[in-house]
């Protein structure tokens, strides 16, 4: 092996600086082979990035499938020393190569951006003290100010190689990384051997600087096979239960993605700025950014006159000066932004002096301001670039359903073709495609409401994300049945997710998930130890079971199965006194809702001659009964049971007349002033057309309210409200006539009662303001100020 040393240059990812050191050394050098951090697995496509794309862009690469989702993105703009590295070596003829691992290797697990500027997490305390103290030694406050001021200024390419050598081994030190940084550092290294093991030409590497002092000090010592033959790249893991996905294609990208602002994790903060650092230098980025946020805030009317600008780039000389900067930095301008520009003190630090998304408090001034230096660009791919077959599937879909994406479109449900389209359209919404939106439309797939509204469009990130979907299958409804089963294995043990998981295939129209899905379903039911939870299933499976013939399970026996479990598993749930968290209220309810319109619809389905579920109605009658009898039972629970029963009346025959309406007054005696509410509510919301109009029920509630004293009816009060509000409006102002003709105030109208309370008051505070006014009265006529029958003053 050749005694020579490859040209090892570190780099931080999307530097200007470092792009044109890049840059420099290939012109200079002109080696013959150029390796760069990057996916070794796109090496036989190389070719593609030259095919004339609109930067900036990226490699999109992943590995998905048996509970295994990895990604990483590698991505590109014309400020990147990598993309430098790419054009410089075909300029000059060299072999290009990646050399580090591929996205699916375990390396890269939680690494979604391949040039994310930091170590990993667990290594990074000691390059986070470094540049801390480093900063603190030039009383520069701020990451990327300091990176600016050491290195973004104008300055000799070789003083500038030096400067960052050093940088990056204070940096690095002697810490060895973690395991997934020495599995990358082993790959690279592999490669500089191999090119340098042939010994025909000189070696230029282009890496992360926290790489680079590892690699000059590991690649004597690689292991390479042979300088014939490249080193093998790692294949993808392989799966037990279903073959993985795994691939690489590139993907536009855009400069708001780039920006660390954003929270994503790459490299320099504010992309336009340093894109014009690249193209103008110092002092031309400083006119742009000068020009271009004048521009902005006058467009947002933000007041920023011509004096303000003067002075905004008197101080930003100032500071350069001060700092000893030959032209301002962007820390120079952005300071200066806050000097000039700001009128009151601020509660959040300035945006620029940390990492992540802009905190709150933030002015809304200075978020224009790093909202310009982000930009908007986007890159555009080549017509000719390669593309997942997905793509092309979507396209083709589309166009032969009729569908534009181009604003927002009435979908009629009941027409064929109104089916069809909502189908994709819920495939689009599945796989998480940007400009596809529902405004509106049934929650259930088989609700029988009529029509949806989309909007749809067509931003730059939708291509992008259907790319990345393409993992998951080459046509629309294999991809979305792929991330749709992805998504239920990490839930087998809800089947509350489960249940809705078969209601999105229904919407979706994917048929193939419903097997395996009921599988998984009927597993956690045996085991599921909430009653509200199988109460929302059965609310979806039991229509499903109905209706379900887009999915092929309507009356499947599979399906039957699980409803029949779930019913056995709910009736035993429910049937023991517990009491009932005040969040868990409505769903307990809607529990009791889906039970007994699954008895009443079992009762219809008997009646007409249908035998496919095996369910014991008079099981269910026989719980309701003894839950409502049950004093150790929540009010709430024994209210709905009641409700549940009286809305059956042709399934029992122990009442008169089908409605016992004594016992649902004797329910509500007995119960105290505080759970009087709940027991009300539930009682309405299982028996609302049965109850809410009678008017026995009604005098019933309202004597047991009149014989409440002060205390009790405050805290029966809240609860109360609350179940009222399970009669829509029409009906609350039938009761509220009822109750005016009980009071003989018939005269009055029924607002006088429906009518919301002025300013939008508190009942609960209303009325205890009129308590103690009643006693503050009270105790005037018993000192004898007052006459004893006065209410109020004269």
């Amino acid at each position: 092996m050749s005694a020579r040393a490859p040209c090892i240059v570190g780099v931080r990812h999307h530097s200007p600086a470092c792009a044109r050191l890049v840059a420099a050394r290939i012109d200079a050098l002109r080696p013959r082979y150029v390796l760069i951090e990057g996916p070794a697995d796109f090496n036989a496509r190389l070719d593609e990035l030259f095919l004339g794309h609109t930067l900036p862009l990226a490699i999109y690469s992943y590995l998905s499938g048996a509970g295994v989702q990895r990604g990483s993105w590698t991505p590109f703009a014309e400020h990147s020393p990598e993309w430098q590295a790419l054009i410089g070596a075909r300029a000059v003829g060299a072999q290009l190569r990646f050399i580090d691992l591929p996205a699916w290797h375990a390396a890269m697990d939680d690494l979604p951006n391949r040039y994310a500027d930091a170590p990993e997490a667990e290594h990074e305390a000691r390059a986070e003290a470094y540049e801390r103290a480093l900063g603190e030694r030039l009383a520069i406050d701020g990451r990327d100010a300091l990176w600016d001021h050491l290195f973004e200024q104008e300055r000799d390419v070789d003083v500038l190689a030096l400067s960052l050598d050093t940088h990056f081994q204070q940096l690095r030190g002697e810490d060895p990384g973690s395991p997934g940084n020495a599995a990358r550092e082993t790959m690279m290294a592999r490669w500089i051997a191999w090119a340098m093991a042939r010994d025909d030409g000189e070696v230029l590497v282009v890496c992360g600087g926290y790489h680079a002092p590892a690699l000059a000090r590991r690649w004597r010592d690689a292991d390479v096979a042979s300088a014939r033959e490249e080193p093998a790249v790692p294949e993808p893991p392989v799966a037990t239960e279903a073959p993985l996905r795994h691939g690489s294609f590139l993907v536009p990208y855009s400069f708001r993605r780039l920006d660390a602002f954003q929270g994503y994790a790459s490299g320099m903060s504010s992309p336009l700025y340093y894109q014009w650092l690249w193209e103008d230098g110092c002092a031309g980025a400083g006119q742009r950014l000068l020009r271009d946020i004048a521009e902005r805030l006058r467009a947002r009317r933000l007041t920023v006159s011509t004096a303000d600008l003067i002075a905004l780039q008197t101080h930003a000389l100032g500071l350069a000066r001060l700092r000893g900067h030959a032209e301002p930095l962007r820390a120079d301008w952005l300071d200066a932004v806050a000097a000039a520009l700001l009128k009151d003190a601020q509660e959040a630090p300035l945006p620029w002096t940390y990492r992540g998304t802009i905190r709150p408090g933030t002015a809304p001034l200075l978020v224009e301001v790093m909202d310009v230096l982000a930009g908007d660009r986007r890159g555009r791919l080549a017509p000719a670039t390669p593309r997942p077959p997905l793509l092309d599937s979507v396209e083709r879909e589309l166009a032969a359903l009729a569908i534009t994406l181009d604003g927002e479109r009435e979908i009629d449900l009941l027409d064929p073709q109104g089916r069809r389209q909502s189908r994709t359209l819920h495939r689009l919404l599945l796989l998480g495609i940007p400009g596809v939106t529902r405004l509106h439309g049934p929650t259930l797939a088989l609700s029988g409401e009529r029509s949806e509204r989309w909007r749809l469009a067509q931003p730059l990130e939708q291509q992008a994300a259907l790319i990345e979907a393409g993992a998951y299958g080459a046509t629309l409804a294999d991809a979305a049945r792929a991330m749709l089963e992805e998504k239920l294995r990490g839930v087998r043990d809800d089947v509350v997710a489960l249940a809705q998981g078969l209601n999105t295939a229904a919407l979706a129209g994917l048929a193939a998930v419903g097997d395996a899905l009921l599988a998984d379903l009927r597993a956690a039911i045996a085991t599921a130890p909430r009653f509200e939870a199988l109460g929302q299933a059965l609310a979806v499976l039991y229509p499903l079971f109905r209706h379900g013939e887009l999915l092929d399970v309507a009356g499947a026996p599979l399906l039957a199965a699980v409803i029949e479990a779930a019913y056995d598993r709910a009736l035993w749930l429910y049937e023991p006194p517990a009491a009932i968290a005040e969040a868990e209220a409505f769903a307990h309810l809607r529990a009791v809702i889906a039970l007994r319109d699954l008895v009443r619809g079992r009762h219809a389905d008997e009646r007409e001659g249908r035998h496919d579920l095996q369910l014991e109605l008079a099981r269910a009658l026989a719980v309701f009964a003894r839950k409502a009898q049950d004093a150790a039972a929540a009010p709430l629970s024994r209210g709905a049971a009641l409700g549940a029963r009286l809305s059956l009346p042709q399934l029992h025959q122990d009442t008169a007349d089908g409605l016992d309406l004594a016992a649902a007054i004797a329910l509500l005696a007995g119960v105290t002033a505080a759970a009087l509410g709940d027991a009300v509510a539930g009682l309405l919301a299982l028996a609302r057309e049965q109850l809410a109009q009678e008017p026995a029920f009604i005098a019933g509630i309202d004597a047991l309210v009149a014989a409440l004293d002060d205390d009790d009816f405050l805290r029966a009060l809240p609860a109360l409200r609350g179940a009222f509000a399970w009669l829509p409006a029409r009906e609350r102002g039938r009761l509220a006539n009822v109750l005016l003709q009980l009071h003989d105030a018939t005269h009055l109208s029924q607002r006088a009662l429906t009518a919301p309370l002025a300013g939008g008051g508190d009942a609960l505070a209303l009325a205890q303001l009129a308590q103690q006014e009643r006693r503050v009265w009270d105790a005037l006529a018993q000192w004898g100020l007052v006459a004893a029958d006065t209410e109020s003053v004269a």
